[in-house]
């Protein structure tokens, strides 16, 4: 069973390093992500969305599924650490 799970992970570990390859490097102004998507949003956000303020369109149009599930996050966890600091009472 340890030599199946070892093979796997050495064969993931490859095809990993092999794929780091392809990645633009870290910072890179010439990055698919931040030649087309960064330009796209600044051109095309206050028309899509009707928010002035870039960063708000983006957070609440562009990502509103994504900001949501970390506002439950943090809810969540707000809640958790109340219900485990809370003195005396019932369970």
């Amino acid at each position: 069973m340890r030599t199946k799970a070892l093979v796997a992970v050495i064969f993931i570990g490859i095809i990993l390093f092999w794929a780091v390859e392809d990645m633009p490097a870290f910072g890179d102004p010439d990055s698919p992500a931040t030649r087309y998507t960064g330009e796209m949003f600044i051109q095309e956000a206050q028309k899509d969305t009707g928010i002035a303020n870039i960063v708000t369109a983006i957070l609440v149009s562009y990502r509103g599924f994504d900001t949501l599930g970390e506002v439950i996050v943090i809810f969540t966890a707000g809640i958790s650490v109340a219900l485990l600091l809370r003195r005396g009472g019932r369970l």
